[in-house]
C-alpha cells in the first residue's frame, strides 16, 4: 500500500529513509510550536487586553500543531512531495503587529482575512494560475532561489543559536561572550558551533541520518552541560530547561478558545482587502520560492525546469491555510526547513506524512518536543544551507544578463530576510536588465514575467 501510494521505488528511496527524513524535517520545524503562540498573541500585553478579549496562547499552540499536521499530510497525499507545512514565520508577525496592533483589527477579524486568503488561493490553484507562475520563472532564477534560500536558512540558523547578534553600528556581529551570559546563551553558542562540526563529520563519514544525529547529539551535550551546571536556565533571558517537563499536563481543550472564531463584519472595507492582499502576496511567493528551492535540491524539476504535480502542492498549501484559519492560527505555508529532510534522502510524500504525524503527536508530547533547544537545530539549518548552495554551479556566470539578476536574487533573501522579496528583486532585475540591454527577445521572456515585474514594482509603490 505504501509503495502504491508514494511510489518509493520510482523515486529511488525506501520506507526507512523517508521516515528518517520526516523526523529530521520535523525536528528542524518544531520550533514553530513554541514561537508561533508567543508571536501571534504578543498583542495581548501590547494592547493591554482584558482576559476575555485575549487570544489564548495554549489554544494557538494546539492550532499550530493541528495546522502543521493536516497541512503536511495534505502535501503527502495530494502532491507526494517531501515538504512539511506549518504556520509561517513573518506572516504570524504581520498578523500580530500590523493587522491587530497597527491597523486596530481584532484577532478574530485577522483570522477571517487569513481564511479569505486561503479561499482565494484554492481558486488560484484550481485554475492553474499558481502553476503558471511557477513555470514562468526562468531556470537561472530557479537555481538562484535555491541558493538564496540556502543562505537564508543558514542565517536563520546562526540567529537561532545566537552566533550572530544585533549591533547598532554594523547591524550584525559575532556573539559577545561575557561573564554574565556565558552560562546561558554563551554555552548555547559554543554547543551550536560544536554541533556544526559534529554534523559535518557525520556527513563526511556518510553516517545515515547524519543531520538528525547532529541535532540529537547537540541536544544531549546541552543536557549534560545543564546537569553539570555549565548551562544554566534563565527564563527571563529566554533560556529554558533542556529537560522535558511533563508536570504541567496537557491543555488540548484550550483550542476551543481560538477555533472557529472568525469575524467577517469588516470584510467589505478597503483596509480588510489590503490585509488579505498582503497575506496573499507574501504567502504566494514564499511558497513558490520554497517549492523551487526544495525541488531543485531534490532534483525534482524536469528538463524544462517545471515541477510535476505542482498544482497539487499549491492546492495542499491553499487548503492548509484555510483550515489553519479555522483552527485559529495565521497563514500555513510550505517550510524551507523541509530541505533538511531532502538532504537526508527524503523524496516522497512519506517524508511529509511522517512530519505531519509527528506534529499531531506533539499535541500530546509537547513538553518533549518543546525541550529541543534552538542551538541544537541550528547546525542542521546551517549545513543544509551549504547543500542548497550547490545550485550556484549551474548558473552561467559568463552570461551577465542571467548571472546578475540571479546574484541579486541570492543576496536579497538573507539580507532582506524574506524569500518572497528575493523573488521580487530577482524578477524585476531579470526583466529590466534584459530589456534595457536588448536581450529580452533572445531570452524569450514570457508575458507572465513582464506582468509579474510590473506588479512587483506597483507593490513597492502602493503597499
Amino acid at each position: 500500500m505504501i509503495e502504491k501510494l508514494f511510489k518509493l521505488k520510482e523515486n529511488n528511496t525506501n520506507v526507512k529513509t523517508e521516515v528518517l527524513a520526516g523526523i529530521t524535517t520535523f525536528m528542524t520545524m518544531a520550533y514553530i510550536l513554541a514561537v508561533n503562540p508567543s508571536t501571534m498573541t504578543a498583542f495581548n500585553d501590547i494592547l493591554g487586553l482584558a482576559p476575555g478579549d485575549q487570544m489564548n496562547p495554549s489554544g494557538v499552540f494546539i492550532a499550530t500543531a493541528l495546522a502543521a499536521c493536516v497541512g503536511s499530510i495534505l502535501m503527502a497525499l495530494i502532491a507526494n512531495y517531501p515538504i512539511g507545512l506549518a504556520p509561517g514565520m513573518g506572516l504570524n508577525a504581520y498578523f500580530c503587529y500590523t493587522v491587530v496592533v497597527s491597523m486596530g483589527y481584532s484577532w478574530q477579524t485577522a483570522l477571517a482575512a487569513v481564511f479569505v486568503e486561503g479561499i482565494i488561493f484554492i481558486v488560484l490553484s484550481l485554475t492553474k494560475v499558481r502553476e503558471a507562475l511557477f513555470d514562468a520563472i526562468p531556470q537561472t532564477l530557479k537555481y538562484a532561489v535555491s541558493c538564496g534560500i540556502g543562505l537564508f536558512i543558514s542565517f536563520i540558523g546562526f540567529q537561532n543559536a545566537k552566533i550572530v547578534e544585533h549591533n547598532e553600528a554594523t547591524l550584525l556581529e559575532f556573539h559577545k561572550f561575557s561573564k554574565e551570559t556565558f552560562n546561558t546563551t554563551g554555552v548555547g553558542v559554543i554547543l551550536a558551533l560544536i554541533g556544526i562540526i559534529l554534523t559535518a563529520v557525520f556527513l563526511i563519514k556518510k553516517v545515515k541520518g547524519g543531520i538528525l544525529l547532529g541535532i540529537v547529539s547537540t541536544w544531549v551535550l546541552g543536557i549534560i552541560c545543564q546537569l553539570t551546571g555549565i548551562y544554566k536556565v534563565d527564563v527571563a533571558a529566554g533560556v529554558y530547561s533542556l529537560l522535558p517537563d511533563f508536570t504541567q499536563g496537557f491543555q488540548i481543550t484550550s483550542i476551543k478558545d481560538v477555533a472557529f472564531k472568525l469575524d467577517f463584519s469588516d470584510m467589505l472595507s478597503i483596509n480588510f482587502a489590503i490585509v488579505v492582499c498582503s497575506f496573499l502576496f507574501v504567502e504566494l511567493f514564499d511558497t513558490l520560492g520554497t517549492l523551487i528551492g526544495v525541488a531543485t535540491k531534490a532534483n525534482m524539476l524536469d528538463k524544462d525546469g517545471k515541477l510535476p504535480r505542482v498544482k497539487g502542492a499549491m492546492l495542499a498549501d491553499a487548503i492548509a491555510t484555510t483550515l489553519g484559519a479555522l483552527f485559529g492560527t495565521s497563514t500555513t505555508t510550505a517550510y524551507v526547513e523541509s530541505a533538511t529532510g531532502v538532504s537526508e534522502g527524503g523524496r516522497t510524500g512519506l517524508t511529509a506524512l511522517t512530519t505531519g504525524l509527528l506534529f499531531g503527536l506533539s499535541i500530546f508530547l509537547s513538553p518533549l518536543f518543546l525541550a529541543i533547544p534552538s542551538f541544537a537545530t541550528a547546525p542542521a539549518l546551517i549545513i543544509v544551507g551549504f547543500y542548497m548552495m550547490g545550485s550556484i554551479k549551474k548558473i552561467d556566470f559568463d552570461d551577465m544578463a542571467e548571472a546578475i539578476p540571479a546574484f541579486i536574487c541570492i543576496l536579497a533573501m538573507p539580507f532582506l530576510y524574506s524569500i518572497s522579496e528575493g523573488i521580487f528583486f530577482g524578477v524585476i532585475s531579470y526583466v529590466l536588465i534584459n530589456v534595457l540591454s536588448g536581450k529580452a527577445k533572445e531570452k524569450k521572456i514570457s508575458l507572465i514575467m513582464y506582468i509579474l515585474a510590473i506588479l512587483f514594482v506597483l507593490k513597492y509603490i502602493f503597499l
